[in-house]
């Protein structure tokens, strides 16, 4: 075949593809309109930008305990084996991580049970930085919600619903867990009314911190974790880079464990802006 029928029968292929998938996409808009079809948006469309929000986790990052929440011994080594393998024991509650409904409930879903149309989320950022600067023990209430929305519109269906204290830039010092002399804890978290407000008048599928936990440290009663996780959404803890995305607009990729009958574990989320 001379090289000007090859680009012949190329062109033709092309433009009977491009009618085939505009007559496809035209089919199924008219279907959807004809049948009154609900389509979740699409997110992120045109981002301009891939935020990381993902603590690097090593032996080291704090923990709300205290102890180590990562360890790891080499089983296989390059030199000697080929190829290198490590080991882990991990705390499935350490680093950047989800709490699944199951972590404080007797039969809630588990992590691997979350279901996949959670994990992709319109991000809500509820900025308490300059107050979490004067106040190590701030929350973020009913008030911050019913401003953001003041000034936003209205939480949008699936969110993920996210406190900016700023304390993610403490991560890699004991002022991340900043406990005081009696041990008790000292950093900003969901107030149980904020919770509370947001499963009564949202449909927002998870909220998250920039701390080790949904509350504030001093509690003793964890009241925010009882109010989320039993209701069936979940939670993401030591979330990173809240400083780096719009308090409105983002969406949230939450790379969830799939491990069966896990209360949680760590996770690689990242931010499309």
């Amino acid at each position: 075949m001379c090289d000007a029928c090859v680009i012949d029968a190329v062109k033709a292929q092309m433009l009977s593809r491009r009618r085939f998938f505009g007559s496809a996409a035209g089919a199924a808009t008219v279907a959807a309109t004809t049948l009154g079809t609900s389509v979740r948006p699409a997110h992120a469309d045109a981002h301009g930008e891939i935020v990381d929000m993902t603590h690097t986790l090593s032996e080291s990052f704090p923990t709300f305990s205290g102890e180590p929440g990562l360890s790891r011994s080499k089983v296989f080594d390059f030199t000697k084996d080929g190829f290198n393998l490590f080991e882990l024991t991990l705390n499935e509650h350490t680093g950047t991580h989800i709490d699944a409904p199951l972590h404080f409930s007797e039969d809630g879903l588990s992590v691997d049970e979350i279901p996949v149309g959670n994990l992709m989320c319109p991000l809500v950022v509820i900025d308490i930085a300059a107050r979490a600067a004067e106040d190590p023990d701030a929350q973020v209430t009913p008030m911050d919600i019913r401003d953001w929305v003041e000034v936003y519109g209205a939480i949008p269906e699936g969110a993920c619903v996210a406190m900016h204290s700023g304390w993610a830039e403490k991560a890699a010092s004991d002022a991340f867990r900043n406990a005081d002399d009696a041990g008790t804890l000292h950093f900003p978290g969901f107030h149980v009314e904020a919770t509370q407000l947001l499963l009564e008048e949202t449909r927002a599928a998870a909220i998250a911190v920039d701390t080790l936990s949904l509350d504030h440290g001093p509690s003793t009663d964890f009241a925010a974790h009882y109010a989320w996780l039993p209701a069936g959404r979940y939670g993401i803890e030591c979330l990173a880079g809240l400083g780096g995305v719009p308090a409105s607009g983002a969406t949230l990729v939450v790379g969830a464990p799939k491990i069966v009958g896990g209360t949680g574990g760590p996770a690689r989320i990242f931010a499309l802006t």
